[in-house]
C-alpha cells in the first residue's frame, strides 16, 4: 500500500506542478496575479473534450493545438486587458492589485461563456483507462501518461529558460525589471511573452488533466487555488520550487487521503501551505527580500 500510495502522490503532485507552471511565468515574470488561470485550463479540457468526443480524434492532438491557440488568446488578453494597467501602475505592487481586480471579471466571462456553452454537468471521456502495472503496483496508464508528458514538458521547459538567450531575458526580468532594462531587455515585451507562454502552460496541463479526471465548467477556481499554494510554497518565479512544493503537496494530499481520513486532505494541503510560510516566508527556494 505504501508503495502505491507513494506513487499516486507522485503523479498528482507532477500534475500540480505543470498547473503551477504557467502561473510561476505569469506572476513571477509579468508580474500579474492572474485570478482566471483556472478557467483558462478548464476551457482547454473542455477543447480536449471536444477533439475525443466530438471529431473522435485522439485527445493528445490536442497538446499540438491548444497551447498554440491559448498562447495566442493569452497574449491579446495582455496587449487588450493588461498592458494598459503596466502602463500606468506606479510599482509592481500597484500592477498587482490592478491585475487582481481585472482577472477577477475576466474569471467571469470565461466561466459565464463556458456555462452557456456546457451548462454546469460534470464531463469526461474514455482513454487510455487501462491498468498498468509498475513494480507491482496498478496504475492506470492515462495517469502515467500524464505524469510523463507533464515531466517532459517542465524539462523542456526548463532548458529553454537557462539554455536560450530568451529564456535569459525572462529570467532577468523576473529576477530585476529594472537591471533588465539596463542591459538593453524589452521587459514588456518580454512579460507579455511570459504571459502567453503561461497560458500555453495552463491550457497543455487542461488537456493532460482532462484525460483522468471530471470537470465542470465551475472548477476552475479549484485549480487557481492549488497552482497559488504551489507558486508561493515553492518561490515565487522559482521552476524548480513548483516541481517540489507540488511534489510535496501531492504526495501528503494522497498519505492523507489513504492512510488518515480523505476529508482532511484540503486541511492537510494548508496546513503544510502555513507551515511553510511561518519557516520560510519567501518560499521553499524563493529568495528573501533585503
Amino acid at each position: 500500500m505504501l508503495i502505491e500510495t507513494t506513487l499516486s502522490g507522485v503523479i498528482l503532485g507532477g500534475m500540480y506542478a505543470l498547473v503551477a507552471l504557467g502561473l510561476t511565468l505569469q506572476y513571477g515574470v509579468a508580474r500579474i496575479m492572474n485570478l482566471s488561470y483556472g478557467e483558462l485550463l478548464i476551457a482547454a479540457a473542455f477543447a480536449a473534450l471536444w477533439f475525443s468526443s466530438g471529431l473522435m480524434v485522439n485527445p493528445l492532438i490536442g497538446l499540438l493545438v491548444v497551447p498554440p491557440a491559448a498562447f495566442a488568446v493569452s497574449y491579446v488578453i495582455y496587449r487588450v486587458l493588461l498592458a494598459p494597467l503596466v502602463r500606468r501602475a506606479a510599482n509592481r505592487d500597484a500592477l498587482e492589485v490592478d491585475s487582481i481586480l481585472a482577472t477577477f471579471g475576466l474569471l467571469f466571462v470565461i466561466q459565464g461563456v463556458m456555462l452557456a456553452a456546457f451548462g454546469g454537468a460534470y464531463f469526461s471521456y474514455s482513454f487510455l483507462a487501462v491498468p498498468v502495472q509498475i513494480a507491482g503496483v496498478t496504475v492506470a496508464a492515462n495517469r502515467l501518461l500524464a505524469l510523463v508528458l507533464a515531466l517532459a514538458i517542465g524539462l523542456g521547459l526548463y532548458l529553454a529558460l537557462t539554455r536560450t538567450r530568451l529564456g535569459t531575458a525572462v529570467r532577468a526580468v523576473a529576477v530585476d525589471p529594472t537591471a533588465a532594462q539596463l542591459v538593453a531587455i524589452d521587459v514588456r515585451a518580454v512579460a507579455a511573452f511570459a504571459f502567453a507562454l503561461g497560458g500555453a502552460l495552463t491550457a497543455a496541463a487542461g488537456v493532460l488533466v482532462s484525460m483522468f479526471l471530471t470537470f465542470n465548467a465551475n472548477l476552475g477556481v479549484v485549480f487557481t487555488l492549488k497552482a497559488l499554494v504551489v507558486v508561493i510554497m515553492g518561490g515565487v518565479g522559482n521552476l524548480l520550487g513548483a516541481l517540489i512544493a507540488g511534489l510535496i503537496l501531492g504526495l501528503v494530499e494522497n498519505y492523507v487521503a489513504v492512510l488518515v481520513d480523505p476529508g482532511l486532505t484540503l486541511a492537510a494541503t494548508y496546513a503544510i501551505f502555513l507551515i511553510v510560510l511561518l519557516l520560510r516566508p519567501q518560499g521553499i527556494l524563493g529568495r528573501a527580500n533585503r
